[in-house]
């Protein structure tokens, strides 16, 4: 088990839940969190799909139990982040991951969404409904991380984060 690691997706995860409260936009039964997307690029490219879905998940988890998000909160973060670590992890390229983000949420998320909304909110929105809010979050969300990432390896940050057995 690495503490590097671990401790880096605890610090994610914090980022995430304290910053729900100022930066998330109610979308009738969602409320858009681009602070969350952002993560996920960054998750991602630091750790690779599956621990970028545990930050994800933990993310949602604990903005639904603080009440700073709803249940789509889960399908609209988990798919991007899981596309967006396989997506970097097969190119090693980040821009990838941001297109992995982007679709994973604005197209997959917001798809998974509905069925969550109309059976489990009671909500009665059209299929469609959730893809212009969720894929406008992402886009945000994303080009931000992707700008935090770029940042990072241009001050040395993730080069010292790998040679320190970050990955």
């Amino acid at each position: 088990m690495n503490t590097r690691k671990l401790t880096t997706a605890a610090l994610l995860i914090t980022l995430g839940v304290l910053s729900a409260h100022l930066i998330s936009i109610p979308v009738g039964v969602s409320r858009v969190f681009p602070v969350q997307h952002a993560i996920n690029v960054l998750a991602a490219v630091l750790f690779g799909p599956y621990y970028a879905v545990v930050v994800a998940f933990l993310t949602s988890l604990l903005r639904n139990i603080l009440g700073t998000g709803s249940l789509l909160a889960f399908p609209g973060s988990m798919f991007g982040a899981f596309l967006a670590g396989v997506l970097f992890m097969a190119t090693q390229k980040s821009p990838f991951a941001l297109v992995g983000e982007i679709f994973g949420t604005g197209i997959l998320g917001a798809l998974v969404a509905y069925p969550i909304a109309k059976y489990l909110l009671g909500s009665e929105v059209a299929v469609f409904f959730f893809i212009g809010p969720f894929a406008l979050s992402s886009i945000v969300g994303a080009i931000l991380g992707y700008m935090i990432y770029g940042l990072m390896k241009k001050s040395g940050v993730i080069q010292f984060y790998h040679q320190q057995g970050g990955k």
